[in-house]
Order: C-alpha cells, then structure tokens, then sequence
C-alpha cells in the first residue's frame, strides 16, 4: 500500500513538475490551455489541481474554463492580456494557426473605427470557432483563404476593405489614407501575394484594391485584378469625398 502510495505521489508531482516547468517557460502575458501542456489526456484530473496550487500561489490566473493566462506585474499594477492572447488557444491547433480575429475589434486595431465590440469575430477555414465562457464571446465567420502564421494580417487587411461599407462610425476619406499607407509599406513580393489572396474575395474588394494600388503607382503587375471584374458592374462605396482619384478606372462610386 506504501509502495502504491509512494509512485502515485510520485506520479502527481511529476506532472505538477512538468506543468510548472511549462509555465515558467511562458511569456508574461500568455495564456494556455490543457492542450499546450505537456500532459496527456488521462493526466487532466491531476493538472487541474497542480493548476489550482498555482492560482492560489498567484503565479496563473484563471480567465475562463480550462483557459489560464501568466499574469504581467508591473509598477503600474496587474496587466491583462491583449486580445489576441486572450483567444491564442482558440486560433491554434498543435502549435499551428488556424484562426484570426476580425470584424469590429480588428477595425479598431487599424484605426478604422473606436468601437469597441463585446463581441469577437474568429475567421478560420477550417472549424467554425463559436466562445460563450465568462467574459469572452466569440462567432465565427469563414475566412476566404486557409489560415497561416504569415497570411492571416493579409486576410484581416483584405477583410477592412469588403467591409468599408459596415464599419461602425467609420470615416472614409481616413479609411483610404489608413489603407495607402498600410499599402505603401508593402514589398513588391508582398504585395503580389495580397493580389493572389484578392482574388478570393468578392469582386469589390479586387476593385478597390486595384485603385488603390493604380494610385501609388507601385512596379507591380495589376491586370490580373482588372481582368477578373466585370466592366459592367458598379462598386459602391461612397468615396467621392476622398483622395482616391483612381476610382472612376475601377467603376467605383
């Protein structure tokens, strides 16, 4: 019975040992789940009460079931996590990127908009992300191209501009300043990679991204972006008042 004793003890401290030794790894300000643990499913019993010890220790905190974050102290008292590392265990899956926040919270991080919504927007091709535990609520949306580490800020860019139209109090001759500059910053190589990601989303997003980057006169090659619209069609967006002179090129009005 000793015996039995002793190698469960042993057993527990050795997952809590792991689990500290996770931790201690960690960023100030990450948060993690029990799948970025380095335990295995039939251990979750045991890492909930080593993760309990630690909340009491004041080394985790707790933001919503199963979610645990590294809190950053500072003179300046305890600091939250950012959004994103808020929902990092929801936008990857082993270690891989499969989701990016979007609609009203990533308008405001481009200084679109000053909203602030109490409702996230998770992009994935992959799974639908649905959140609703404690203070964090979250509805998917289908992203227009698979997720990656390297894509995603392409994505949510491209996304601002499909919709120009529905961002709350959103100021349009600002938005395309925001957009000719974001632009701007962009490699030729960059940039023919956002064309090839244009190319998914619906038509007026390739026409606005067309008169955009006609009007900045970049060394790059826009035809395929011209040739997939119909010269027909008409995109609204309410520009007169802005700086874009290109627009008439792209039937934008």
């Amino acid at each position: 019975m000793t015996c039995n004793l002793f190698g469960y003890l042993c057993i527990v401290m050795t997952i809590a040992k792991k689990i500290a030794d996770k931790i201690a790894e960690l960023p100030k300000d990450s948060t993690f789940g029990y799948a970025d643990l380095p335990i295995r499913s039939e251990e979750y019993v045991t890492a909930a009460k080593a993760l309990e010890r630690l909340q009491k220790k004041g080394i985790i905190r707790k933001l919503s079931k199963g979610i645990f974050y590294k809190p950053n102290v500072t003179v300046f008292g305890e600091l939250k996590p950012r959004e994103e590392d808020i929902l990092r265990p929801y936008l990857y899956e082993d270690g891989k990127r499969i989701a990016y926040i979007t609609g009203t919270s990533l308008y405001n991080q481009l200084n679109l908009t000053t909203q602030i919504p109490s409702l996230y927007k998770i992009a994935s091709a992959e799974k639908r992300i649905y959140i609703n535990r404690g203070g964090i609520k979250a509805k998917p949306v289908k992203s227009y191209a698979p997720v990656t580490d390297k894509n995603y800020r392409m994505l949510g860019f491209l996304d601002a501009m499909k919709d120009l139209n529905s961002i709350p109090d959103v100021d349009k001759k600002s938005a395309i300043l925001i957009f000719l500059r974001r632009l701007g910053k962009m490699t030729p190589k960059e940039l023919d990679v956002l064309i090839k990601y244009a190319l998914l989303y619906p038509p007026r997003v390739r026409a606005l991204l067309g008169a955009l980057l006609e009007q900045l006169d970049v060394a790059i090659d826009i035809k395929e972006l011209k040739n997939s619209l119909n010269p027909l069609t008409i995109y609204r967006y309410n520009l007169r008042d802005t700086t874009l002179t290109t627009q008439p090129n792209w039937n934008i009005v």
